[in-house]
């Protein structure tokens, strides 16, 4: 990698921090698609589904338009609405608050562990109140949250747990696929996710009957397996509730269908990488790694830590055409949630440290020591 930089110190190329990984098949499932006319939910969305099952150990999932679509209607089947409140860690994007607000409940933020950015199990009890419905346990970049200490508290409590795994397909907690373990699990297949469908998402519910009402009320409430088309040409069925249009298309499962392939292997490829970051970094002054336990792995979506002079750090990678973020800070801050809470302190010591550096499919073990080396120069 002698050549990234030019010698005048001007960036000569970029590695960015997300990529966005299609598989060589995509072009041909897609145009099979676009062949047969039939765009919208069909066989290749079944497909998808079964495949989400049996090779990243999701229960029922049903694939869906949107990670924000599967956080809503989590939020929906889970009877969440006016004036109850779902506890919820503030690291995250707005979509995670806004599914709540959405239905006329409200966040209530509890602290994180300052290590790694999850939801500190610690802090959650102390905010549970009679309009308490459900904890909603956020992946920070792919490492599973505590969920034996959440579930425990869900179970003492009478509360749903929630998962916002966006940044998780592929993540295991105790040699249990995320996806298989809590009432609702939302993943996001968004166009720089780890698996994506241009835009999507997928629900996955344990329970049948839960799944059975995921399914029905992604497509406007209508159970599809029952409601066969009459004489006249209109599907026969009675409206009882309120359902929306967040299923996925065939188009979009046709290029998630290829986007599998080799998903464990990319998987495998991220553990190498963020392994040569964490043995490369591990005594740079300045720099704090996130501390991880044994007993979960991660889906590594984003290689974050803690650093000093974040501004500071920041320019110097820029300098070297290496982009850095935070990704996104605590979303308490907005006025819509309530307003920055400055009693979540680990939350606000977080905002102030925090730092991503790039990890993708498209990273190669030279940038990564391009990297490694740019930072140990100094900021």
């Amino acid at each position: 990698m002698a050549d990234i930089a030019s010698a005048s110190g001007a960036p000569a190329v970029t590695i960015p921090i997300f990529n966005t990984f299609v598989h060589a098949s995509a072009q041909a499932r897609v145009a099979e698609v676009l062949n047969t006319t039939f765009l919208s939910e069909g066989k290749l969305v079944k497909e998808f589904e079964a495949r989400l099952a049996s090779e990243l150990g999701m229960a029922n999932p049903a694939a869906l338009n949107s990670g924000t679509s599967a956080l809503h209607l989590a939020v929906v089947v889970a009877g969440i609405g006016p004036g109850d409140e779902v506890i919820m860690a503030p690291q995250t994007f707005i979509a995670s608050a806004l599914a709540v607000v959405q239905e006329g409940a409200t966040p209530v933020f509890a602290d994180i562990h300052y290590e790694n950015g999850n939801i500190d199990p610690a802090t959650i009890e102390s905010r549970i109140t009679p309009r308490t419905k459900a904890i909603m346990a956020v992946h920070w970049g792919g490492y599973p949250c505590d969920l034996d200490e959440i579930h425990a508290i869900a179970k003492k409590h009478g509360l749903l747990v929630i998962e916002d795994a966006a940044h998780a397909p592929g993540a295991t907690y105790k040699g249990r696929a995320i996806g298989s373990i809590s009432d609702f699990t939302c993943f996001s297949f968004q166009a720089i996710k780890h698996l994506t469908t241009g835009d999507g998402g997928a629900l996955c519910c344990p329970d049948p009957a839960n799944a059975r009402e995921v399914f029905r009320r992604r497509w406007f409430s209508i159970d599809r397996a029952n409601s066969p088309v009459s004489e006249i040409g209109e599907r026969v069925y009675d409206l009882t509730d309120v359902g929306y249009k967040y299923h996925l298309s065939d188009y979009a499962a046709a290029l998630g269908i290829a986007n599998l392939e080799g998903f464990q292997e990319r998987m495998t490829y991220r553990r190498q990488l963020v392994q040569q970051y964490e043995e490369g970094l591990r005594n740079v002054p300045g720099v704090t790694l996130f501390q991880h336990q044994a007993d979960r792995e991660s889906a590594h979506w984003l290689f974050g830590f803690h650093v000093e002079n974040r501004l500071e750090f920041i320019r110097a990678l820029r300098a070297k055409g290496i982009v850095s973020s935070v990704v996104h800070d605590g979303i308490d801050k907005n006025t819509l949630f309530g307003g920055k809470r400055q009693e979540l302190t680990k939350q606000r010591r977080f905002d102030e440290t925090q730092i991503h550096v790039p990890l993708h499919d498209a990273l190669t073990t030279e940038q990564v020591a391009f990297v490694i080396d740019t930072i140990k120069q100094g900021w």
